[in-house]
């Protein structure tokens, strides 16, 4: 196709990257430790007022060890939301836990504190909780946290799309017991692949990172005493993380800008209507996404469904994909409870998979870009 590609949401490159690769190169630290790899963690600990932090290979890495860290085992279970990717349960199933899978809310389309409270009914003694922060938008913390002190169960933060969203003055991922961040090639800022996990508890950092390294006991020959992982991130992954949280809030003000570009395009449309954002929070809306209204059709009397919208935007070479598949409604994970606000209520995960999609969010779209984008679906309409 000769027209430009326009993408969902791909790297932008600074030039500081470089300047922290060239340095690794230049003193031979291209392993997964080294002064890139400790820097990184320091600023990361400093940008998100995280007490700790433990450079990883991968956010899922991240999750895994937090769950290996609070003692998640086999049948086990763990509280995990449904409209998610799936890497934020796999490593449930990883230690042979049990996932039991938590319906959204409309407000924010995340973790449904009512339906945490009857997962509690259910499942008294769940090992732990993860929560996700979906596109950026900041989860109902406060509820979430108060449901989870009062049965005394440890709350993991899946900030993976949510690095710089801020609820209440605080940053996403720092709530929790254990928080996670990634930087995946597509996040907000990237080291190509990599993740993070935080905690105010220095000991759980220590204990990531230990385990991140292959579990090595702290003696002049090879012992294990128990089972680790080659988690640990490498110097040169940490190079670009370092350049590129440099940008961090450029790229965050950029994100909202694209958000509220398609809102004011869309206000016209009552069949539009776009993710919502958290009214207690400064989100980063790493992806901006839209639902479209239950009946909404063309002038022709054809059903308008995100397939359409999709299908328009491919054709003039522009990137778009649907909303996560409930992990619920996921094959890997069909044998496994799933628990709405009120029992025998509609899943309002289903809802929003069914009728949403996201839309093209790269910081790089030029005006000319957002046009085409805008004017393709509007012409859906």
């Amino acid at each position: 196709m000769d027209k430009k590609r326009i993408y969902l949401s791909c790297p932008t490159m600074h030039g500081e990257e470089q300047e922290f690769i060239r340095e690794a190169f230049d003193t031979n630290w291209v392993a997964p430790l080294g002064p890139n790899v400790n820097a990184f963690e320091k600023e990361m600990e400093a940008y998100t007022g995280a007490g700790h932090a433990s450079a990883l290979s991968a956010g899922t890495a991240a999750i895994h060890l937090a769950l290996r860290i609070l003692g998640v085992g086999e049948k086990d279970i763990v509280f995990v939301p449904s409209l998610t990717f799936s890497a934020t349960c796999n490593p449930v199933v990883y230690e042979k836990a049990t996932p039991v899978f938590i319906d959204s809310e409309r407000d924010t389309w995340n973790m449904s504190p009512e339906a945490l409270r009857r997962a509690f009914e259910k499942y008294p003694s769940p090992k732990a909780v993860i929560v996700v922060h979906l596109y950026g938008t900041c989860a109902k913390l406060d509820e979430i946290m108060e449901i989870c002190a009062q049965h005394g169960v440890p709350l993991v933060e899946d900030a993976a799309e949510s690095l710089g969203s801020i609820y209440k003055g605080k940053h996403t991922g720092t709530f929790g017991k254990i928080g996670i961040y990634s930087f995946n090639g597509n996040k907000i800022i990237t080291t190509s692949g990599g993740g993070m996990l935080v905690s105010d508890d220095e000991e759980i950092t220590k204990k990531a990172t230990f385990l991140a390294t292959q579990a090595r006991d702290p003696a002049r020959f090879y012992q294990h005493s128990q089972i680790g992982y080659n988690y640990r991130m490498s110097n040169i992954t940490a190079g670009i993380g370092r350049g590129q949280l440099l940008h961090m809030e450029e790229h965050k003000a950029l994100k909202r800008k694209i958000y509220r570009q398609y809102q004011e395009a869309f206000a016209d449309i009552p069949e539009i209507s776009m993710n919502p954002l958290n009214q207690d929070g400064d989100d980063n809306c790493w992806l901006s996404c839209m639902t479209i209204a239950q009946g909404a059709c063309t002038s022709r009397g054809e059903k308008i469904t995100p397939d359409m919208i999709m299908d328009a935007l491919e054709k003039e070479n522009v990137e778009s994909r649907p909303i996560w598949k409930p992990l619920h409604l996921q094959p890997v994970f069909a044998e496994y409870d799933f628990i709405t606000a009120k029992e025998g209520e509609d899943s309002v995960a289903e809802d929003i998979f069914d009728r949403g999609l996201c839309l093209p969010s790269d910081i790089k779209n030029t005006p000319e870009d957002m046009e085409l984008i805008i004017k393709t679906v509007r012409g859906c309409f």
